[in-house]
């Protein structure tokens, strides 16, 4: 298997999107979400198209990472741009074939050439230990309501990028999804049936 990476173009949008749903259907919560979170971080200012990259097998989109700016604000209100990575997607057939990891290697590499501080997630930390990134408390980082906890994770991009930044962590508006307007935008996509999963009720 040759894996090659490149920019998403409008083209891969709604293949990206079908890929997405599959990829994260009944894994979270019964359905999901993340493959309108894609769809709507297109289109917002946050939006970061120079990090959103495809994994293709030939001319098969296999894999998707999408980032969009995020901010810290401290305590005196001042505020500092970061990345906020996220979803990530690996078609399901594609799993745990390394996929994953190619993509994000490949994306923090290219956020670092583009003079970005820092990368920061919510996510498995089993998994994202592997790229470097570490609780954000590490930083003195916090969530939009002052929590702390091991999914909440931080990557400097350069030694020291970090260092002053400190406070509560805003993602875009875009991540908010309305009950209503998840309903209207499944109604583009084939029916699929919701489940309550183990690995939901172990969230």
């Amino acid at each position: 298997m040759n894996i090659s990476i490149r920019l998403e173009e409008e083209k891969d949008f709604k293949i990206v999107e079908y890929m997405t749903r599959e990829a994260f259907w009944d894994l979270y919560k019964p359905g999901c979400d993340e493959h309108l979170v894609v769809h709507k971080i297109r289109k917002v200012p946050a939006f970061v198209k120079e990090l959103d990259f495809v994994a293709c097998d030939k001319d098969t989109i296999v894999g998707n990472i999408i980032y969009s700016r995020a901010k810290v604000l401290n305590e005196e209100n001042k505020e500092f741009e970061v990345l906020c990575m996220g979803p990530l997607t690996v078609l399901p057939s594609y799993q745990k074939q390394g996929i994953g990891s190619l993509l994000m290697n490949h994306s923090i590499e290219r956020a670092r050439q583009l003079g970005y501080k820092g990368i920061i997630i919510f996510g498995n930390s089993d998994y994202y230990h592997r790229f470097g990134f570490v609780n954000a408390k590490e930083y003195d980082i916090r969530t939009s309501w002052g929590d702390n906890f091991d999914a909440f994770m931080a990557l400097e991009l350069y030694d020291g990028s970090l260092r002053g930044i400190s406070g509560k962590f805003y993602e875009d508006e875009v991540f908010r999804i309305e009950n209503e307007e998840l309903e209207d935008f499944e109604k583009q996509f084939p029916y699929k049936e919701k489940h309550v999963t183990d690995t939901q009720l172990k969230l």
